[in-house]
C-alpha cells in the first residue's frame, strides 16, 4: 500500500512540578499521589491518545485528563490548541519528564495518521498497539499488554473498513466510535492475537483505500429491477 504518513505536530508541552492541590483535584488527580503534572496538546487526537498510553509504559505516570476538541485542529481555539489536550500526573516530577519524553518520541517516530497520494484524499489511522499500556487498558477493559488495533477514519470509510477488518481477521470488536465524534471521524478498537490484529489493520487500510478509489461504487442501476 502506497501510504503517506501524516506526522502529528506537538503544539505545547508544559510541566508543572508542583500543581495546586485544588486544581489537581479538578483535573481528575488524586492530590495525595499526583502532585506533578505534564500538559500536552497536539493536532491529531488519536495519535495523542496512543502516545499517552505509550507514556504509561515507560514512566510511572497516570493519564488523568485526555479530551478532544470539537471540529478538529482546523478549527482550533488558538495556535497551541490543536484538537486534543492530555495531562499526565505523578508524584515524582522526574516521572513526568520521562513520560513526556516517551510521548514526544512516539509522536515523532511511530504514531501517526496516513493518507493517499493525490489531492482531497482521506486521512486515517490504522494503528496497531502490540502491547497496551495502563491508559488504554482502563479505557477498554482489556488487560495491560494485550494487542489492539486502533482504527479511525472518516465516517463512510470507517463504516466500510471496520466491517472489512472484522471479517479479515480473527479479532473481536471492543469499542465502536460512531459518527459524529468531536472531530467528526469514526472508528473502533479491535483485539486478538498480534498477527490477527495486524491483519485486521491491513484489511481496514485496504478498505479505506477502496472507498477512496470508488466512493460511488454502489450508485449503479441494479442488474435486476423490482417491479
Amino acid at each position: 500500500m502506497n501510504l503517506i504518513p501524516v506526522r502529528p505536530k506537538l503544539l505545547s508541552c508544559r510541566h508543572i512540578p508542583k500543581v495546586d492541590a485544588s486544581f489537581a483535584l479538578a483535573l481528575g488527580c488524586d492530590p495525595q499521589i499526583h502532585t506533578s503534572i505534564g500538559i500536552v496538546t497536539c493536532d491529531q487526537d488519536d495519535s495523542m491518545y496512543a502516545a499517552l498510553d505509550h507514556a504509561t509504559k515507560y514512566a510511572k505516570v497516570d493519564v488523568v485528563y485526555a479530551k478532544s476538541f470539537y471540529a478538529g485542529s482546523n478549527h482550533a481555539s488558538g495556535p497551541f490548541s490543536g484538537e486534543v489536550m492530555g495531562v499526565l500526573a505523578a508524584k515524582d516530577p522526574d516521572e513526568i519528564s520521562e513520560g513526556l519524553t516517551a510521548l514526544r518520541q512516539a509522536l515523532a517516530e511511530s504514531i501517526c495518521f496516513y493518507t493517499l497520494p493525490g489531492e482531497n484524499q482521506p486521512s486515517f489511522f490504522p494503528h496497531v498497539i502490540s502491547s497496551l499500556g495502563y491508559y488504554l487498558s482502563k479505557q477498554t477493559g482489556l488487560e495491560v499488554g494485550r494487542p489492539m488495533a486502533y482504527l479511525i477514519a472518516p465516517p463512510v470509510e470507517a463504516t466500510v473498513a471496520i466491517d472489512a477488518a472484522l471479517k479479515g481477521a480473527r479479532v473481536e470488536l471492543v469499542k465502536y466510535f460512531g459518527p459524529p465524534t468531536e472531530t467528526n471521524f469514526s472508528g473502533a478498537y479491535l483485539t486478538g492475537e498480534l498477527p490477527e490484529v495486524e491483519a485486521a489493520a491491513r484489511a481496514f487500510a485496504e478498505a479505506v483505500i477502496s472507498v477512496a478509489n470508488q466512493p460511488l461504487e454502489a450508485a449503479v442501476r441494479p442488474s435486476r429491477m423490482r417491479f
